[in-house]
């Protein structure tokens, strides 16, 4: 049932995908088809103290609520602004003695807010949220189980004086939540720090070379078109990385949320064969390029648990093994050595090694550039990084070059007010007037990069 309207798309029947939303008038790449802001959020178990539970921003120091003791907030302003979702929680907590888990935090703020707004906040919100798809009947028996475990830990947080409900529907709750939840970022999009959940967005369906991206800037969710759209196209989105081949997206998306991709990209499996491509050079046998990409998984998981260390020596010393294996073996868009060029490239970027760092960086956005869609923001995010490696690098020429090129992507992707695309602007001129001066004279700028550098 509809129960509002939007100006730039309308519910309709997607067949076997259900429900969906289609254009209501011709799009442009860049242009804002809808934003939304979240019916309920929470920030995760492990940030509530780095934080801000208003706008999800990260912050050094935050003030913490003087009832609770557990929310914690930029300042007086993201408090009174949450107060009205607080409220409840905030006596729950209190009366609990602690803080339960995110997910059962998550559930208690849908419920209090149906409670309060019922499940229909604003005009333009097309569904009510207790009409989302739970999925319930889709569950594993390990997830079923999680399910009831959250359940029974939700009946105890739930306080006795309060509108009491089902089981089932309280099942039906944490199926909507586990369905549709949205991850949330912080204001530079570097790192996840919440879950939210947006109505409107949740009726997006998913492509895996999708029209449309969603960005989270200045609270609120904004879907966005990445290419011209033609008024009646079905807008979508992509529920995962691209950068797998089709088949494991097909299994991330049956596991996680219980459909059978059939899009273009899986049907066809385009690009698979570049993400596990061998080496142009020397013509590797199959084994060879399997007994190496076997190697490098291997390698690769041993690399992830050396940075969560921090132990930054270990994790250049397994990549530098992993890279040489990969050398004429295994191509540049092989996924992974992209994986192993991205690691590599952070790592040294925060080591200072800056030249070599550069080098890695290079080879992985040329890798990138033949695999995303022109458009996509974390190939845009992805660019914006091997530019400021080549700029700290002291190659001003490629690094504002790749500046200029991730500006004209992220400016479709979050626009021209989002925190990351200002930043980018800043840059962009900031290695234009270098380039400058560069030009003029190649010694004047290596030495007042020098003396910059000795600061």
């Amino acid at each position: 049932m509809t129960v509002g309207r939007m100006e730039s798309a309308a519910l309709f029947d997607a067949g076997k995908k259900g429900r969906g939303l289609r254009a209501t008038k011709e799009l442009n790449a860049g242009d804002v088809v809808f934003s939304e802001s979240s019916f309920s959020a929470v920030v995760f178990d492990s940030l509530a103290m780095q934080v801000c539970h208003s706008c999800f921003r990260r912050q050094a120091k935050l003030h913490r609520c003087a009832q609770c003791k557990f929310a914690h907030y930029c300042d007086r302003t993201c408090q009174t602004a949450c107060w009205d979702e607080h409220k409840q929680e905030c006596g729950a907590i209190k009366k609990a003695g602690k803080a339960p888990s995110e997910n059962i935090r998550m559930a208690a703020r849908v419920l209090w807010r149906m409670h309060k707004d019922t499940g229909i906040v604003s005009d333009s919100q097309l569904v009510s949220v207790d009409q989302l798809e739970d999925h319930v009947a889709d569950l594993s028996q390990e997830d079923l189980k999680k399910l009831q475990t959250d359940v029974r830990s939700f009946l105890e947080y739930w306080s006795c004086g309060r509108k009491q409900h089902s089981v089932d529907y309280i099942s039906h709750i944490f199926g909507i939540i586990k369905c549709n939840g949205f991850t949330l970022s912080d204001q530079r999009g570097l790192q996840a720090v919440g879950v939210g959940l947006f109505p409107n967005l949740c009726l997006v369906n998913h492509d895996c070379w999708p029209n449309c991206t969603v960005i989270l800037n200045h609270g609120k969710i904004e879907l966005r078109a990445l290419r011209k759209i033609a008024e009646g196209e079905e807008l979508t989105v992509s529920y995962v990385d691209y950068l797998n081949l089709s088949a494991d997206r097909q299994k991330k998306l049956k596991e996680r949320f219980h459909f059978e991709c059939t899009c273009e990209h899986c049907s066809k499996h385009i690009n698979d064969d570049l993400m596990a491509a061998a080496a142009d050079s020397e013509g590797p046998s199959a084994d060879k390029v399997k007994e190496v990409t076997s190697f490098s998984k291997e390698r690769l998981e041993k690399i992830e648990r050396s940075r969560i260390k921090g132990d930054y020596h270990e994790v250049l010393k397994l990549c530098h093994e992993c890279l040489e294996k990969q050398e004429n073996v295994l191509a540049d868009t092989h996924l992974c050595k992209l994986q192993v060029l991205s690691v590599a490239s952070e790592v040294l970027s925060y080591m200072k090694v800056f030249s070599e760092a550069a080098e890695y960086a290079r080879r992985m956005v040329e890798g990138y550039m033949k695999l995303y869609h022109p458009n996509n923001a974390q190939l845009g995010m992805a660019i914006m990084r091997a530019g400021v490696t080549h700029w700290h690098a002291g190659q001003i020429e490629v690094g504002h070059g790749l500046i200029c090129k991730a500006y004209g992507i992220l400016m479709v992707t979050h626009g021209p007010n989002h925190a990351i695309t200002r930043d980018l602007e800043t840059m962009r001129t900031q290695t234009e007037m270098e380039l400058k001066m560069f030009k003029q004279n190649e010694s004047v700028y290596h030495n007042m990069r020098e003396a910059a550098l000795k600061k």
